[in-house]
């Protein structure tokens, strides 16, 4: 049951912020063309999509470790979970190594969470990380701008701002206001790097989320690092590693009647 809450912890605010280096994309993964300018909400939906549309990979496998820091400040045992990832909209997450048993699939709106092996509890619920992160840079613009408004982030407040030594614009919130739900991007790589939202468990607590270290992968980008802060302070880590995109992945891996048996066909 603790991983259940930890698999809401982790993606109702996953999965996978801008990095101190300056490293620029590859080629392919800049995009046809130059953007419009971006003035807000919308149009910097549309240039994330733009930027990306054609390049960015469709699937996703990877580990990750993950690391929970306790009120005490103490750290239980870290685990390891398999994920894995097809664009725009399906995401599926393993807990422990070897799998199968426990873990969760997202797709489309819905989730399904299950628990050595049999379905615990589905609910109508989007994965915000899985659609900023990723799915806007294949999603088009018009769906992912309708999911934004449906997710409750007010696209008429738009500002710019710094985060990490970078420019970045801010999407939900006006300037200095870091309690409404807001999706930060990095200015220059188009990429999001940010969610600031009420805690789902505890409105009066603010959910920081974070992602961290990005660099080129196939023809777009990965955070390696996910950080989960709450009211400042770090609650999880995640750190992916044997990462691989635009593999084909195991028919069925998405489908919640096949939990098992898709897992154990990989």
């Amino acid at each position: 049951m603790s991983r259940i809450r930890a698999l809401a912890t982790s993606l109702l605010i996953p999965v996978l912020a801008a990095c101190a280096s300056g490293g620029q994309a590859p080629a392919s993964a800049q995009g046809a063309g130059s953007a419009a300018a971006v003035t807000d909400a919308e149009s910097l939906v549309r240039a994330m999509h733009h930027r990306y549309a054609g390049s960015w990979y469709r699937t996703l496998s990877f580990k990750q470790t993950v690391k929970r820091t306790n009120p005490d400040g103490t750290h239980p045992p870290t685990e390891v979970w398999t994920e894995f990832a097809e664009f725009p909209g399906k995401l599926r997450i393993e807990f422990g190594e070897p799998a199968v048993g426990s873990g969760a699939i997202y797709s489309g709106d819905s989730v399904f969470v299950f628990r050595d092996g049999a379905l615990a509890r589905s609910a109508a619920q989007r994965n915000p990380l899985l659609l900023l992160g990723f799915d806007v840079h294949v999603r088009p613009p018009e769906q992912t701008l309708r999911l934004l408004r449906e997710e409750k982030f007010d696209l008429g407040r738009f500002h710019e701002g710094t985060w990490q030594g970078r420019p970045v614009y801010v999407v939900g919130a006006e300037e200095g206001d870091l309690k409404s739900t807001q999706f930060w991007v990095d200015r220059e790589r188009l990429l999001f790097v940010r969610l600031l939202q009420p805690s789902p468990q505890d409105s009066t607590k603010t959910s920081d989320i974070r992602f961290d270290a990005y660099r080129p992968i196939g023809g777009g980008w990965i955070a390696p690092e996910v950080v989960f802060l709450l009211d400042g302070r770090e609650v999880m880590r995640e750190d992916y590693f044997d990462m691989e995109v635009d593999v084909p992945l195991a028919p069925g891996l998405f489908d919640p009647v096949r939990w098992s048996n898709a897992g154990k066909q990989r």
